[in-house]
């Protein structure tokens, strides 16, 4: 376990894995779960006609909500890689696209509470449970197929995604911050650095202010992991549309993925 991060090679993760690599130099980190097989889900902004055709050049991962069945990759070596479903932020691709230029990163679960003060860095660890990981893995596949609602940095992002498929736990509290331990980082720096304000007229020392102010940090984080949360419930991933009010959504984007389908089986048999 590293002091910011657990950095790890191929070899070591298993299906059901919690697996994230950073992005831009190392500005933020982008999670997902591996299912095995070289293959990843996670969640992603949705894709939308006018941004796949501007980003159809240049993205390293090109998909294509037409036909769910048939996606298009730019991966020589699987040809599911970028499979989504139309309207869906949850999306498969091989480790090497999800990686990118990227190193290989394990999100930690169950860890104890003094390590988990010690993190500088949030959304890397959490000291909540992992479920099995044939549970994790049905999870991601079922998202996979029936979507995670609306991309959200701060409620539902990538990170809050593969929380839910490790743990199945679900915050009740729609308004709030979100499981995302990257997220609460964003939040509760700036927080910790206000309440810190205050005691720059009692402690002299600018080393005295950076402690307190580290500290209040680390308290905020480990305040919204949910791991130590009250506001969170258990929900089986069949019952999440429900619970978050995605039914009619989900059932929109379903009867929009059998009528392209269709359209498309009649363009076959035209050609």
């Amino acid at each position: 376990m590293g002091l910011i991060t657990h950095r790890v090679d191929r070899s070591e993760i298993q299906p059901g894995d919690h697996i994230y690599t950073y992005r831009a130099v190392f500005t933020y980190s982008h999670h997902g779960i591996y299912v095995g097989g070289s293959k990843v889900v996670h969640f992603t902004p949705k894709k939308t006609a006018q941004s796949r055709d501007a980003s159809s050049s240049s993205s390293s991962i090109i998909t294509t909500d037409s036909v769910p069945s048939i996606p298009s990759s730019c991966c020589d070596i699987f040809p599911d890689c970028g499979f989504r479903q139309p309207g869906s932020g949850v999306v498969l691709t091989c480790l090497d696209c999800f990686l990118g230029k990227g190193s290989l990163h394990l999100f930690e679960y169950s860890i104890q509470t003094s390590l988990f003060l010690t993190k500088l860095r949030g959304g890397t660890c959490s000291t909540a449970a992992s479920d099995p990981p044939q549970s994790v893995v049905h999870r991601a596949m079922y998202l996979l197929q029936n979507g995670f609602g609306n991309y959200d940095v701060f409620r539902n992002n990538c990170e809050d995604f593969a929380l839910y498929c490790k743990t199945g736990l679900l915050i009740t509290d729609s308004q709030g911050v979100g499981r995302s331990g990257q997220a609460s980082s964003v939040i509760g720096a700036p927080l910790a650095a206000i309440l810190s304000s205050p005691l720059k007229l009692l402690m002299p020392s600018p080393v005295g202010v950076a402690t307190v102010t580290a500290g209040m940090y680390c308290m905020s984080r480990y305040a919204t992991d949910i791991g130590v949360r009250s506001d969170v419930i258990k929900v089986a991933v069949e019952d999440l549309a429900v619970n978050l009010g995605w039914g009619d959504e989900t059932v929109e984007a379903a009867d929009d993925a059998s009528s392209q389908l269709t359209d498309y089986h009649v363009i076959q048999r035209k050609d």
